[in-house]
């Protein structure tokens, strides 16, 4: 029973607790089911030996009864023969083989009990056996999702990390302020630099040119008479606005 005890011992231990401590539980799974067929094929040679002891046990009283029935025979041969002394002789052996018949057949149901509880213990260890490789599947899928879970949560973590975008976006607002910065000051030296009398003569200059050029094409498509007052009012309102220009200039003004 020794073995049985073992046996029943490792498959009620606490496989959630192994994967916990061991680096890789399929392969620890896939050895206590290894060890659960070594203890139980150990477990089936015992059986076996129980199961021929028990036999062994039934022809040996199926002997003895055999033996006490040929005596009796032979005590009833004697007496037929005159032979008394012949018969209790033979009625003494038939009786040690009788006796003996009784207390192995005794015997022989005792041991037939246990042998049935043996087999009864041999088939609960093999179903649980089985039921401990399904389960082992289902651990091994259970521990590879939780491990899945994990690299996945480690992963998530990392990406909600804020501090690397921040400092991103805090270079990004200095690079578009020195830009504002850079563009300002430019714009303030072109203002402050240079002839400014000439560049207003020439922006009037680049007008003109512009208005000289646009009476020319409407004289071409015969929108304007020879001798017409267009050129007479583009020049009033150039000078017009050059007037305007000169007192903007003038001191106090």
């Amino acid at each position: 029973m020794g073995i049985f005890e073992r046996l029943s011992t490792l498959i009620r231990s606490n496989i959630n607790d192994l994967i916990s401590r061991v680096e890789n539980p399929e392969k620890m799974l896939n050895q206590l089911i290894v060890d659960m067929r070594t203890h139980l094929a150990k477990a089936k040679q015992q059986v076996a030996g129980a199961i021929a002891d028990e036999k062994r046990l039934a022809a040996q009283v199926e002997t003895e009864k055999k033996a006490a029935e040929d005596w009796e025979r032979r005590a009833v041969l004697a007496v037929q023969e005159g032979r008394d002394d012949l018969a209790k002789q033979a009625l003494l052996r038939h009786n040690e083989h009788a006796q003996g018949a009784l207390q192995l057949h005794d015997t022989w149901v005792k041991h037939r009990e246990e042998t049935e509880k043996l087999k009864q213990s041999l088939r609960q260890l093999n179903d649980r056996i089985e039921d401990a490789k399904r389960k082992k599947n289902l651990l091994v899928a259970r521990q590879k999702r939780a491990e899945a879970h994990k690299r996945i949560q480690e992963t998530m973590s990392s990406m909600g990390e804020t501090g690397t975008f921040e400092t991103f976006e805090r270079m990004a607002e200095q690079i578009e302020q020195e830009e504002r910065r850079l563009i300002a000051a430019a714009e303030v030296n072109e203002d402050l630099s240079g002839d400014r009398l000439l560049k207003q003569f020439q922006t009037i200059e680049v007008k003109a040119d512009a208005d000289q050029q646009l009476l020319s094409l409407k004289r071409k498509m015969g929108l304007l008479a020879p001798g017409s007052g267009e050129d007479s009012k583009q020049l009033g309102k150039g000078a017009a606005e050059a007037q305007l220009a000169d007192d903007d200039d003038e001191p106090g003004r």
